[in-house]
């Protein structure tokens, strides 16, 4: 299998690594990585003590907030996310075609 690479500017061969996954146990929500992201790939969510997604921010169950990966498919691969986030919450990998 062949893997994604694409060029620099100046002509070197650089391999985009996607987002996979973001670790919701390590996350401390600060969304760092949610405002370097310029793509819409991420998106904050409340979660309750049992580890679930409240969808009502309003309520008295919210234990915390974590990002989360929403459109997977708008990530170019840059890394920016992981390189930002001071928990090591993310996981990515390039793609093979």
């Amino acid at each position: 299998m062949a893997v994604l690479t694409g060029l620099t500017l100046g002509g070197k061969t650089w391999t985009p690594k996607f987002i996979e996954s973001i670790d919701q146990d390590k996350c401390i929500g600060c969304g760092r990585c949610f405002k370097i992201c310029g793509h819409n790939v991420l998106e904050l969510k409340a979660m309750n003590e049992e580890g679930e997604f409240v969808e009502d921010e309003d309520d008295d169950e919210i234990e915390k907030k974590v990002m989360t990966v929403a459109h997977p498919e708008n990530c170019i691969g840059c890394e920016a996310c992981a390189k930002i986030c001071s928990k090591n919450c993310y996981t990515h990998a390039a793609l093979n075609n």
